[in-house]
């Protein structure tokens, strides 16, 4: 199995750390609003990923973080009138329901920022001690960036290049850092917000801190698989990677995968440009399978453009599927043949080889458009070879066969 890594910039052999099983890390959505299409993407592309392991006899322990604390929670809070947390619960909970719509697996665990305060804190304390932090008049915590030697080695970007572009990866309180390119690793609370106590202010976690404590608790210290969109490169996973590997001495992930951009009608989409979508705005015109669909047949890292017409095809591409099963169930259950007729068994080998060219395109850096491709080549054999004279035995070989491979894609192809 080869996965493409970001942070060699090309396919690798994957080996987990520990045979047979699989730590596998990936951002989840802040929640303060309703999951966008740009949000479900890489929730389909690496459950979808997950399946495939699983199919492979991997035991995956996969972790997806809600970030539960954040200015766009606060901001919600304050124009509701209401605590921070009675939106981040509103927003998990309907997050949940439209991951479920998508056929999205929960997590093994799905950890929330406020939950892990007190790692996090543990590891700023360690970031101090090895001089790798600092503690600003105010009491804000900054990651000393040039402290770790490695730092920009993911998205290979230069330390100079980004201080002479005048790149900070803070908003306010540039004054009171050592260096432009320090991070916030803990900051002053504010009027109204929530806060925790800690040795340095009453405050909260910058937002790169959390990914670093809740793998490091749920997954161990090193991990095979950080992935998220490709907008989480930089600076967050440069960030994550900064502190882990500062904090623990070691390689943090060996995998870094990251899924491309989400267009809508070949622009990028944005709420000024009236083309943002939500999740649930899209399913009230197409089943969410379709969705699903329509995102694998694209490959993950491939920039994908979402259209009307595009999911058209997509629902029209997946009704196909669902027609061929549909059609296998009423012929089995109208037969009065059950064992295997003359050639059949030649042909669910035959049947045999669509599976070989469905694990040879995912084991090839989890290429899920010609994954899809060999599902639609064994549609068209099943349709081909079918007849109400077939045997029950073949029949429902073929319909396993095609529920196995579009399982480890997450669609539902069996009518409600």
């Amino acid at each position: 199995m080869k996965i493409y890594n970001t942070l060699s910039g090309k396919k690798e052999e994957f080996v987990p750390i520990e045979p047979g099983k699989v730590r596998m890390y990936v951002c989840g959505p802040t929640v303060y609003n309703l999951i966008h299409i740009g949000n479900a993407r890489p929730m389909i592309v690496f459950d979808t990923v997950r399946r495939y392991m699983e199919y492979k006899g991997y035991e995956v322990n996969f972790v997806s973080n809600f970030t539960d604390v954040d200015d766009k929670i606060i901001k919600k809070a304050v124009e509701e009138g209401v605590e921070a947390s009675v939106i981040s619960r509103r927003y998990i909970e309907e997050c949940k329901k439209d991951m479920a719509a998508m056929n999205v697996r929960p997590a093994t665990h799905h950890p929330l920022a406020t939950e892990e305060i007190g790692g996090m804190l543990e590891m700023i304390h360690t970031l101090l001690e090895k001089e790798h932090a600092y503690v600003a008049e105010d009491g804000t915590v900054y990651f000393r960036t040039r402290s770790f030697q490695g730092y920009g080695k993911l998205s290979h970007k230069n330390l100079d290049d980004l201080r002479s572009g005048g790149r900070s990866l803070l908003v306010s309180g540039e004054d009171q850092k050592e260096d432009a390119l320090d991070f916030v690793l803990w900051k002053p609370k504010k009027e109204g917000e929530p806060y925790w106590e800690s040795a340095w202010c009453q405050g909260r976690p910058g937002w790169h801190i959390e990914c670093s404590v809740m793998s490091r608790k749920y997954l161990g210290e090193e991990i095979d698989i950080h992935a998220g969109g490709e907008d989480l490169v930089f600076p967050h996973h440069e960030n994550e990677i900064a502190q882990s590997e500062a904090a623990n001495g070691h390689t943090f992930a060996r995998y870094w995968m990251h899924n491309g951009f989400l267009n809508i009608d070949n622009k990028k989409m944005s709420k000024s440009l009236g083309n943002f979508f939500t999740v649930r705005d899209i399913s009230e015109k197409y089943d969410l399978q379709v969705l699903r669909f329509f995102m694998i047949s694209a490959h993950y890292r491939s920039p994908l453009n979402f259209s009307a017409e595009l999911m058209e095809a997509a629902g029209n591409g997946l009704e196909r599927i669902v027609t061929s099963v549909e059609n296998l169930k009423f012929l089995s259950g109208n037969t009065k043949e059950t064992a295997l007729q003359e050639g059949e068994a030649q042909l669910l080998q035959e049947a045999d080889g669509y599976r070989a060219k469905f694990e040879e395109a995912m084991e090839d850096d989890f290429n899920t458009a010609d994954a899809v491709a060999a599902v639609f080549e064994l549609v068209k054999f099943t349709n081909t070879h079918v007849s109400p004279q077939s045997s029950a035995q073949f029949l429902d070989g073929l319909l396993e066969r095609i529920r196995t491979l579009t399982d480890i894609l997450g669609l539902i192809v069996d009518k409600k």
